[in-house]
């Protein structure tokens, strides 16, 4: 049996995760995939990556890009969702701040520094006009949980997160969403260390071939929208809602969408400068 450690953030983006492990389906392969919850998202992920404690991750598009290009020794597999991830910019609900421009110059509370929230700080401050060197700072929190604590205390002005996972926050408290900015790229993909690429690429690709059997179908299974209600504590109509605007890959990322993505982190300053594709992709 082949061990394989593979890393995600507990969402419901992952849930084809789960159901392929309930279903023991990987260890009909010969292959004891074990799935390890990243609460701290991209950036402690990336960490985990280069460490060697994981040997894949299903990870922010973006994040992954820029620390491949710092020099993470992994490769993007194949895209996991090819639609964007809409994030949710909250703050307080006992917040003064009643709009997106009213926290330019305000402290942004992100997870780590190269996780997605901190990246997706400079896409908004862009979309928003801001100067990405005097209008924006930053409060580290470590994760959603920190977020939920830190905020109401005033430890940081704002947090960006996936909407729809923030939703019962923003519903029941302590958060206030204040308004979306989108990925203008497609948001997760599947990233393997280069040595377990080198070792053992055949079990990689079957992973790859499980998974995508079952996202390819995940939509048409019955009752699923109640199944991610109940599992995740959203509303039904919020999970319809995210499912209608939610796309699964079963394909590897093009080169011009590498190229966008190191275009944007280029302009922001979160990297010096492009690398070949052939860096970044297996």
């Amino acid at each position: 049996m082949k061990n394989f450690k593979i890393g995600g953030v507990p969402e419901h983006f992952n849930l084809p995760w789960y159901i392929t492990l309930k279903n023991k389906e990987y260890q009909e392969e010969n292959i004891n995939l074990r799935w390890i919850d990243y609460h701290g998202g991209t950036g402690q992920m990336c960490k985990a990556l280069r460490d060697g404690e994981i040997d894949m991750a299903v990870i922010l598009t973006e994040g992954i890009i820029r620390d491949i290009v710092k020099g993470n020794p992994s490769k993007i597999v194949q895209g996991f969702i090819q639609s964007p991830l809409i994030w949710g910019i909250h703050v307080a609900e006992n917040s003064g701040y009643q709009t997106v421009s009213d926290l330019k110059g305000t402290d942004c509370a992100i997870s780590r520094f190269g996780s997605g929230s901190h990246l997706m700080a400079y896409v908004n401050a862009e979309n928003e006009g801001w100067n990405i060197e005097k209008d924006i700072n930053f409060e580290v929190v470590k994760s959603l949980d920190g977020a939920l604590e830190e905020l109401p205390k005033g430890n940081g002005d704002y947090f960006m997160w996936e909407k729809f996972t923030t939703k019962p926050y923003v519903d029941n408290g302590p958060f206030r969403r204040v308004g979306e900015c989108p990925t203008p790229w497609p948001c997760f993909v599947i990233a393997v260390r280069d040595e377990v690429l080198q070792d053992d690429a055949f079990s990689v690709n079957a992973i790859l071939e499980i998974i995508n059997r079952t996202t390819s179908e995940f939509k048409d299974i019955p009752s699923i929208d109640r199944m991610i209600s109940n599992r995740y504590h959203q509303q039904l109509e919020d999970v319809q809602e995210w499912l209608s605007l939610t796309e699964w890959s079963q394909q590897q990322l093009t080169s011009s969408e590498i190229t966008r993505v190191q275009q944007k982190l280029v302009q922001l300053e979160l990297i010096e400068k492009e690398v070949p594709v052939a860096r970044i992709l297996r």
